[in-house]
């Protein structure tokens, strides 16, 4: 019973154990008893901790939904010290019997997606054998010991019989969000943040935010493009082009002035912070427990001298390891990659027949995803050795060696057309290849191939299934004679949903999934697609009309597949959009630079690169707009006022209240003296 008037979640988490058919595993071991299946004990063991448990039987697998109540959540967030922000704005250690202190979420709920997922982490992962000998667990015909202190579910993910936890979809919340976002096509670009946000979490939510801002903007760059291409200036056209440069670096500096601030007020309205964690217990290696006030007095200062000596150490040495490793990756695609990569660009150059072209590029593609996977795999061991201090940390190093890959395989061929051959001709096609072409390629296998995993496994279950089960590789001898004889058990086969869920591909990476999740892939995806328009906008300013299509495309197939095709992702807590950002950055001052070169280029036909008055301009252009890039940067505050208003204002209350608190204490203790 729940006095607090809200019901338990519905069920979130799907375990996944195999199939075993009772007949035949008590026809074959009658002493068999159920307090000793390693399934029945799990399942009690939730049960105990107040979680609600219902098994389904699939066709190949069996299923145990997870739900909890909303006090079964609230006392694991409590154990798990997690921080929620208070009516008076402070972050205050979660406690159950002071629910009515915490903000609720801006759907009503009192924990986020991502605090409860956590939770439930926490709760079914911490059954652990508290008694004082190890406890004999069996699974049809394999038999195994749950040691004192040892996670029951983690033992049992050791043994192959837990083949998967993840989280499930929630039927309601999906329709409806497949009806109000993924299907409505009414609004290009509006898009129900505040329940993505509460049915995928914070990152999920933040990309879609930055996808949506984003597809915005580019309409006016869109609309500048497009006029170049259709209406002719005249002896005004060559004036044009700069002023479009101009316009278009203008845009790019003020989107992600704005952008910033949206994801402040983003951040604000969903009690996140930049340094949110993911919601989780401090693991007691990292856990500095405060010492003293005689600990403190009796520490001699010797010992504070070796401990900053120690952590300067430890700092020193965790930043040349990510210099090492990264020195690594850029020394190895500037000596493998960039000379495999010009090789395709000039063999693609001096060809003349287009089949040979296709042939070539054909077998450039093969190449370049086993060079670029290999990559990520050699990037993903050098993090391994890196300190870095979270998971996101980690995830934003992975980010930045392989996004290094992707630029030289994506550009390279680019730059060579452009700045060696002076080829826009060729140019503008490749850019036409890669926008059109390609984007509309990697859309459709972006959602075919889950599609299609999808349908091979439920073929294959449904195929498996018609035959007898057997009990966990267990021979069976009676089925072998009864098949000898020519009976058959086949029958129609029903797929419940939890099962479809299961078969379902994971939102995961393409490369460096052990880091990152398929997010990875979508900001690549646009990072790419940026830097593309950005750094050859001069040559070809139709670019971002197609990039504004693709886009708006881009929303609602994204959403598609994260609501219809693929499991539902695990929630991460990461309050911005990270590394990318910071790429981002980097690819408007790379834009600043081609460009230029472009516009020389472009002036000069005969390429005698003399120091004339229109290329001295062009120089001096260059210059203004990275003044403009790092000035706007400062120009425009990146926090709004209501949300820095709202800020100090928590902060005020809680420093009263602080104080007060501080002053009885005092008080109080000045009275027992």
């Amino acid at each position: 019973m729940n006095v607090h008037g809200e019901e338990q979640t519905g069920f979130e988490i799907l375990i996944v154990v195999p199939k075993k058919n009772l007949k035949e595993g008590r026809m074959d071991d009658d002493d068999e008893e159920e307090e000793e299946d390693c399934v029945h004990v799990l399942v009690s063991e939730m049960k105990k901790l107040g979680l609600i448990v219902e098994r389904v039987v699939g066709l190949a697998e069996e299923f145990i939904k997870v739900a909890a109540p909303l006090e079964t959540l609230g006392r694991a967030a409590a154990e798990m010290e997690v921080k929620k922000l208070t009516y008076i704005g402070m972050e205050l250690q979660f406690e159950w019997e002071e629910i009515e202190a915490f903000v609720r979420q801006p759907d009503g709920s009192l924990f986020s997606w991502c605090e409860r997922f956590r939770c439930f982490d926490h709760l079914i992962y911490g059954i652990v054998n508290k008694t004082d000998s190890d406890v004999a667990l069996r699974f049809c015909n394999k038999e195994f010991c749950w040691k004192r202190g040892e996670s029951l579910l983690k033992r049992l993910e050791t043994e192959g019989v837990v083949k998967h936890v993840f989280p499930l979809h929630d039927e309601i919340r999906r329709k409806q969000l497949l009806r109000t976002w993924a299907l409505n096509w009414l609004d290009f670009t509006w898009q129900p943040i505040d329940e993505i946000y509460s049915y995928f979490g914070t990152k999920v939510a933040t990309y879609f935010a930055f996808l949506g801002m984003y597809t915005r903007w580019i309409i006016f760059p869109a609309g500048f493009g497009l006029t170049l291409q259709l209406i002719d200036f005249g002896p005004w056209q060559l004036f044009m082009l700069p002023i479009f440069f101009i316009f278009l670096i203008t845009w790019a500096v003020l989107f992600f002035q704005f952008w910033k601030r949206k994801n402040s007020a983003l951040l604000f309205r969903w009690q996140s912070s930049v340094g949110a964690d993911q919601g989780g217990k401090i693991p007691d290696t990292e856990r500095i427990s405060a010492p003293s006030h005689e600990e403190l007095i009796k520490k001699p200062t010797v010992d504070k001298t070796k401990e900053k000596e120690a952590l300067r150490r430890a700092e020193w040495f965790g930043h040349l390891l990510r210099f090492r490793n990264d020195a690594m990756v850029i020394m190895s695609i500037i000596c493998l990659q960039l000379p495999f990569e010009l090789a395709y660009a000039h063999l693609y150059e001096v060809m003349e027949s287009d089949i040979l072209k296709f042939g070539l590029t054909a077998i450039y593609l093969f190449a370049i995803q086993y060079l670029t996977r290999l990559g990520g795999k050699v990037s993903v061991r050098l993090i391994k050795y890196e300190n870095n201090g979270s998971s996101e940390s980690r995830a934003d190093s992975l980010v930045y060696k392989v996004f290094g890959l992707y630029f030289m395989q994506s550009y390279i061929g680019v730059f060579y057309h452009a700045l060696l051959h002076r080829n826009f001709k060729t140019l503008r096609q490749v850019l036409i290849q890669r926008l059109i072409v390609s984007q509309v390629f990697e859309n459709l296998l972006e959602n075919s191939i889950p599609y299609l995993k999808y349908s091979y496994k439920k073929y294959r279950a449904v195929r498996l299934a018609s035959w007898p089960s057997i009990c966990y590789d267990l021979p069976n001898p009676f089925h072998k004679k009864k098949h000898e004889n020519g009976f058959s058990t086949g029958r129609s086969q029903v797929i419940s949903r939890v099962e479809k869920e299961y078969l379902k591909p994971a939102y995961s990476a393409s490369i460096g999934e052990e880091l990152e999740d398929g997010l990875f892939d979508d900001f690549l995806e646009l990072a790419l697609q940026f830097g593309m328009i950005m750094m050859f906008a001069c040559a070809f300013p139709l670019a971002f009309s197609f990039a504004a299509l693709n886009n708006i495309t881009e929303i609602r197939t994204d959403a598609l597949k994260l609501l219809v095709m693929l499991k539902r992702p695990v929630p991460r807590n990461a309050a911005t959009i990270g590394a990318w950002l910071n790429i981002f950055q980097f690819l408007i001052v790379m834009s600043i630079c081609t460009n230029c070169v472009l516009l020389v280029c472009l002036y000069d036909e005969e390429g005698k690169w003399k120091i004339e008055p229109g290329l001295a301009a062009i120089l001096i252009m260059e210059h203004v707009l990275l003044m403009i890039k790092f000035g706007f940067s400062h120009f425009v505050p990146e926090e709004p006022a209501w949300v820095k208003a709202n800020r100090v204002k928590n902060a005020a209350q809680a420093q009263n209240v602080c104080s007060r608190q501080l002053l009885r204490s005092i008080s109080g203790e000045k009275k027992m003296e």
